[in-house]
């Protein structure tokens, strides 16, 4: 009698599955590619671009079908707000540290949205508890 695996570890027969209309997968024949010592091979293929495509090109920015990868161009072909995308923010405790009168508008309108969260956080908190 041939049996089907559920993904709960519940077997039932094909004929019952037929019944119910459980649709279950295709029993893997064994005759894939083979590991070392006949198990399933999972190293990672060798890449076959070149060099020099590697490092003229992004590989893998492309989203249209027919496309190709977008070609990498100098570093004064790009906006400049693109090299301080990962400079560190300071955290609350930092800007809490500082003056305020004192603090650059990018950094005061940081402190006021940090200060803002941290209030409604401290707030839900003490009403969640009473």
């Amino acid at each position: 009698m041939s049996c089907m695996k559920l993904s709960r570890g519940i077997s039932i027969t094909n004929k019952a599955a037929q019944l119910v209309g459980v649709r279950g997968f295709a029993i893997a024949s064994g005759k894939g590619k083979k590991g070392p010592k006949g198990g399933p091979s999972h190293a990672p293929k060798a890449s076959v671009i070149s060099e020099e495509v590697k490092s003229t090109t992004v590989a893998g920015a492309n989203i249209l079908k027919d496309g190709a990868d977008p070609k990498i161009m100098p570093d004064s072909e790009y906006p400049d707000w693109l090299w301080c995308l990962l400079d560190k923010c300071p955290t609350l405790s930092e800007l809490r540290r500082k003056d305020s009168e004192s603090l650059p508008f990018e950094d005061l309108k940081r402190f006021v949205k940090l200060d803002n969260r941290a209030r409604i956080k401290e707030n839900n908190a003490a009403r969640a508890k009473s």
